[in-house]
């Protein structure tokens, strides 16, 4: 199940997903869920200090 928000990515996040888009033919937006799935499932961390 999906659920719409809204989130602000910076335009160079945005321009990254949409030109693999045009290259995958797969949407952007769901590229970046994809990605975030991805994120989730490895229990990955960022170090953001």
């Amino acid at each position: 199940m999906k659920k719409s928000v809204t989130i602000r990515l910076g335009e160079d996040v945005v321009g990254y997903f949409k030109e693999m888009a045009e290259n995958t033919g797969v949407p952007y937006q769901s590229l970046i869920n994809l990605y975030l799935r991805d994120c989730v499932r490895q229990h990955r961390t960022i170090d953001i200090s």
